[in-house]
């Protein structure tokens, strides 16, 4: 059987049209999703206590690495009790959507503790990729976000790579996977925690500090 036959089409305009309800009703099920990224092939499930937990199983996550979350406008951060600091705003008017990720505090009585993460925050980013900003708009909620591989394997690049490793829980019904395609290499995405006075970057990504420093002079670490 090919790979292809237990994989939704998730490349035109028309494939995401088609995909949207299905896919909503898996996760609105408490199903696992695997989808195109603008980086590699994530999973991800609704921001529920029960769907991240599924999640943390199929993962085997521990504790302390949580995961993040996927936006597609910022009022879904208003709405999940996130705040975005002056110096915070200013990144997110200029790298959202992008390949910048922001770890906000608030969120607390609305967001499983699993996806806090040890700077105690929640790590979040407006993701450019056309079909996936339409997915999370018609959920209506953010989509947590992790690498869809299995520990020791490199990202998945490809719709096939993924069910090559989840062919067992694709065949159960917990895992959903969406083929957007070949995914070209590419760095992942800064991350910069907004917790502290000074914002400070803890991962080097996709944008540079010299380039943060232009919106906020002070930034600290290096990318």
């Amino acid at each position: 059987m090919s790979w292809r036959s237990v994989v939704t089409p998730f490349w035109s305009p028309d494939e995401v049209t088609s995909a949207l309800t299905p896919v909503v009703m898996h996760l609105q099920e408490r199903g696992v999703l695997a989808y195109p990224t603008e980086t590699v092939y994530g999973f991800g499930t609704m921001v529920d206590f029960e769907s991240v937990e599924k999640l943390v199983t199929l993962k085997r996550r521990p504790p302390a690495k949580p995961f993040l979350l996927l936006v597609s406008n910022s009022a879904m951060l208003s709405r999940l009790g996130l705040t975005l600091s002056a110096q915070a705003a200013h990144l997110a008017a200029r790298h959202w959507p992008g390949p910048l990720t922001l770890v906000l505090p608030g969120g607390e009585g609305q967001l499983p503790p699993r996806l806090r993460g040890p700077e105690g925050g929640i790590a979040v980013r407006w993701t450019p990729h056309p079909g996936l900003q339409r997915l999370i708009t018609a959920l209506g909620s953010p989509l947590t976000s992790t690498s869809a591989n299995r520990p020791g394997i490199p990202p998945a690049m490809r719709a096939g790579e993924v069910v090559d490793q989840w062919t067992a829980e694709i065949n159960r019904g917990l895992l959903m996977v969406l083929d957007g395609g070949a995914l070209p290499p590419s760095p992942p995405s800064t991350v910069v925690d907004c917790m502290g006075r000074r914002l400070r970057v803890i991962r080097p990504g996709a944008v540079s500090a010299a380039t943060l420093r232009e919106t906020v002079p002070d930034l600290l670490g290096d990318a």
